[in-house]
């Protein structure tokens, strides 16, 4: 008989929106797997991490963010800081005790605004691809003066997306991101263990924006990991291999 994948289930939201998710139960800390801009939970990393869990019996979520996947809303409407608040709605109604966030590209960043607003409840960071800041300096900054001026006089602008449809980008998308920036702050003040992997052939999101990240970083346990011939989305065998080999490193570390 084929077998069939399981429906999500589903957190409700004071806003009235709904997030899909899959929970995997198992020993902490637990594992949450954040995704990126306009991607879903049923991608080769989020998919690979939760059978990796599963494996080793530790606790282990992925969701999709409001106008995501299989969640309520419609993408145009989120904002940074909105989905933001859903991942640390996912942390406090879906996960007890310690909790190791994996962020992969925009989630990578939305990990470590959970982490400076919860950091009792983090373990640690593991960041793919990070793309903190990204609304800058790969959208705003990237727009000539007609893009601009339509942005500012539509409030909304489709740009290509190598990955299948093209990007709805709105004007409050980048005011709105604004109040969460990290790269032009002196420091960011999180002190547990932190892992950051990027490809340096990343045709997407620059390196050294992890590095920058590293940089910024208080906590002397940050570790930069660059593979020289990987790309943004980091999901080759030999990508994911990196993913969980480090991933259980930093597991067995907690012990």
């Amino acid at each position: 008989m084929p077998i069939f994948p399981l429906p999500p289930a589903r957190l409700a939201l004071a806003d009235g929106q709904t997030l899909a998710y899959h929970r995997s139960p198992g020993d902490q800390p637990g594992v949450v797997f954040l995704g990126g801009f306009t991607s879903d939970m049923t991608g080769i990393k989020a998919t690979t991490l939760e059978h990796w869990c599963r494996r080793r019996g530790q606790a282990f979520v992925r969701f999709d963010y409001s106008g995501h996947g299989a969640s309520s809303g419609r993408f145009a409407d989120g904002t940074i800081g909105q989905w933001a608040q859903e991942a640390l709605a996912v942390l406090d109604e879906l996960t007890e005790g310690p909790q190791l966030l994996v962020g992969s590209s925009m989630g990578a960043w939305l990990m470590l605004l959970a982490a400076l607003a919860q950091p009792q409840r983090i373990a640690g960071l593991l960041g793919l691809a990070c793309a903190a800041d990204f609304t800058e300096y790969l959208l705003w900054e990237q727009l000539d003066e007609p893009q601009r001026e339509q942005l500012q006089r539509e409030r909304l602008i489709r740009l290509p997306c190598p990955y299948g449809e093209p990007y709805l980008i709105t004007l409050k998308l980048i005011e709105e991101a604004k109040a969460h920036q990290l790269l032009n702050r002196p420091e960011i003040r999180i002190d547990g263990p932190v892992r950051l992997i990027h490809g340096m052939a990343d045709a997407d999101v620059p390196w050294r924006t992890s590095l920058q990240v590293m940089e910024k970083l208080t906590s002397p346990d940050v570790r930069l990991i660059l593979v020289k011939d990987g790309e943004h989305t980091l999901s080759r065998d030999q990508d994911l291999r990196l993913l969980t080999r480090t991933l259980g490193e930093m597991l067995e570390g907690q012990g």
